[in-house]
């Protein structure tokens, strides 16, 4: 997010971020940290194969659609509102209702029986029927109605879902509304962020308690901003509060209940999940890039299971995009999907495989070559990722400073910000990590373009892990640690061929300026291993994602965890620990493969799965629930 509003001693503080456009390619333009790209003769940015001499130029997809078109192209008419788009090839259908005046908890779009054709890129909403009987917005008394709107293609494809407020009684005219959110963020005993997008600048404010909390302009911005966060601060812990986000003429209303104190010890319940990218079946299923359809009934059910945060690690989307427009309507799609239940608590995210933002190069083979997204601090997936949560910011910088910086007087890697961090709630933390940083989808091109593997952390992570963890084992208010990635240690169903494992291969590793870094990816994940388990008491389990199905395995010395034949240092567990795997939120299915530990796997299931952790002191149980059937998938005490 771009914009941060504080109050300290009274006076309002507002900052904006300013993201910078890419500019036109340059050698400057490409990070030291990859090899074999190039600015050609012609001044074109190509990636050349070192075998063939062959120059593959950048690929880049045209956009049907883009989420400020989506969200910004209305005018007003006579009977109500008008969609148009540039594009005169856009044609399909546009369903739209009225959001009911009656406050409801989690407010949802009645669309109207009869929806608008899309034609030639344009679509004319008709509100003024949407009268009498049908008028459950009382914009005939009040002049204004909160309308839902969403847009299907000619192939029956679903887009996007927004939402706007029309204001009149005919001439209509579209007003300042909030397209996105308000979301709970960084919830702590004392504090809470509240964040949201409106479709126009402007300086919105969050009413609690009888504080306004505002964004009042600096630097000659009087206008405001389009993307907002604002810190709500001074709170009693534990307690419940009611928040209004004004804005223009218009306010809406919800509730957030602060964390305990730190160490309070009380009872709490907590959700996780992983995988809702684009699953099969139509529908909701696959709103542009997300299952919106499995997601709002996980949302739902962790909300009405008492979860006072849910935490989400990767894959959200279908992501591996080329274009930043596009993952940001694949995010703005996701968010919508569990929005209604993110005005109350918090879902806290963390990054995975396809949230990858790529810069790629046609050379003639069905993928082509491709990198994360450059320049980097800009427009790489870390950076987008960053730009569409919020998220803690006490995590890495990046790898700069690193063994293998190929440029220590200057920046030459991607920003952890936001996609690495840790929080707390009550008695737990939660530590949240970025297993495809600097990623490259493809790990066999890496010796010859460089990049991070799928599933590897790198230096400087793994160092802020290790302070990380070890400053919270000596925290007396912390009594169980969770660590979470989006790949797993040691993978079951779906990706024996990858994740921490690649068939036992070490040789698979990151290439950085040309050159291999010293470990390999069982090395490093026995690195990893080695400081959650032997160098913490705490950490209760490792929380992963990646594999569309849930696993829980118990890990000891007993586990056969190394190829046959490894000639490498093999660790020493001193005590067992829990990995639990749980990419069921939607993503295509995957079955039990047979591996080394697959006699530590004590239950395994392709049923959509949430995950419920229970804690109460120092007994913390797991109900694992399928949101779909409201079915059992298994009970457990894990301490």
């Amino acid at each position: 997010m771009k914009h941060i509003s504080i109050i300290l001693a009274g006076i309002i503080l507002s900052f904006n971020v300013i993201a910078q456009s890419p500019q036109k390619s340059s050698e400057t333009d490409i990070p030291t940290v990859y090899h074999n790209i190039k600015i050609n003769d012609a001044g074109t940015m190509v990636f050349v194969n070192p075998e063939t001499g062959l120059e593959a130029p950048l690929s880049n997809a045209p956009d049907k659609f883009t989420l400020a078109e989506l969200r910004n192209s209305f005018t007003g008419t006579e009977n109500g509102l008008r969609l148009e788009f540039k594009n005169e090839k856009i044609n399909g259908t546009v369903y739209y209702g009225l959001y009911a005046d009656d406050n409801q908890t989690f407010p949802q779009p009645v669309f109207f029986n009869t929806p608008a054709e899309l034609l030639n890129g344009i679509a004319e909403i008709n509100i003024s029927q949407l009268k009498e009987k049908y008028d459950i917005a009382n914009w005939e008394e009040k002049g204004v109605a909160k309308l839902g709107y969403r847009i299907v293609d000619e192939q029956g494809k679903i887009i996007y879902d927004g939402k706007i407020y029309a204001y009149g009684k005919g001439p209509f005219t579209p007003g300042l509304s909030i397209v996105e959110g308000p979301f709970v963020n960084k919830l702590g005993p004392n504090e809470v962020t509240i964040s949201f997008t409106t479709n126009s600048p402007s300086s919105p404010y969050v009413e609690v308690n009888g504080e306004k909390y505002s964004t009042v302009q600096l630097m000659g911005n009087m206008k405001g901003d389009v993307e907002h966060e604002i810190l709500i601060h001074h709170l009693q812990a534990n307690t419940k509060y009611e928040y209004t986000v004004v804005f223009g003429e218009v306010k809406e209303t919800y509730s957030f209940k602060t964390a305990p104190e730190n160490g309070s010890r009380q009872a709490f319940t907590f959700a996780y999940a992983s995988d809702s990218r684009a699953g099969q079946g139509g529908g909701e299923r696959n709103i542009h890039g997300a299952n919106v359809y499995v997601m709002k009934k996980f949302g739902a059910y962790a909300h009405a299971q008492n979860s006072v945060f849910m935490q989400f690690t990767g894959d959200m989307i279908n992501g591996y995009s080329t274009s930043i427009t596009d993952q940001n309507l694949q995010y703005a799609n996701w968010k919508r999907s569990v929005e209604t239940f993110w005005h109350y608590m918090p879902f806290n995210v963390g990054p995975g495989n396809h949230e990858a933002l790529l810069t790629g190069f046609d050379d003639g083979t069905k993928y082509g070559k491709s990198v994360d997204k450059f320049p980097f601090g800009t427009a790489s997936a870390e950076r987008i990722f960053a730009n569409n949560f919020v998220n803690p910011e006490n995590g890495p910088l990046s790898e700069d400073g690193s063994k293998y910086d190929p440029d220590k007087s200057k920046t030459d890697f991607p920003p952890y910000k936001e996609g690495v961090f840790y929080y707390t709630y009550d008695n737990v933390a939660m530590v949240v990590l970025n297993s495809n940083y600097l990623y490259t989808p493809d790990h066999r091109i890496i010796p010859i373009i460089g990049g991070n593997v799928h599933g590897y952390i790198m230096d400087e992570q793994l160092k802020w892990l290790s302070n990380t963890i070890n400053k919270l084992d000596k925290d007396e208010n912390i009594d169980h640690v969770f660590v979470t990635i989006h790949t797993p240690a040691f993978p079951n169903g779906g990706h024996a061929t990858d994740d921490m494992w690649y068939s036992g291969n070490n040789s698979v590793r990151p290439y950085i300026n040309g050159q291999p870094v010293d470990k390999g990816i069982i090395e490093r994940r026995d690195e990893f291993l080695d400081i959650i388990v032997n160098k913490s008491s705490k950490v209760l389990a490792l929380l992963c994602g990646d594999e569309h199905n849930y696993s829980r395995m118990r890990i000891d010395n007993n586990t056969t965890i190394y190829p046959e034949g490894y000639e490498g240092k093999k660790l020493k567990f001193k005590r067992p620990f829990w990995q639990m795997t749980n990419g069921s939120a939607g993503a295509p299915y995957y079955g039990q493969q047979a591996l080394p530990w697959s006699s530590s796997v004590e239950f395994f299931s392709t049923q959509y799965s949430l995950m419920l952790f229970d804690v109460d002191g120092e007994k913390v149980s797991l109900r694992v629930l399928n949101p779909d059937t409201f079915g059992v998938v298994e009970e457990i005490e894990l301490r």
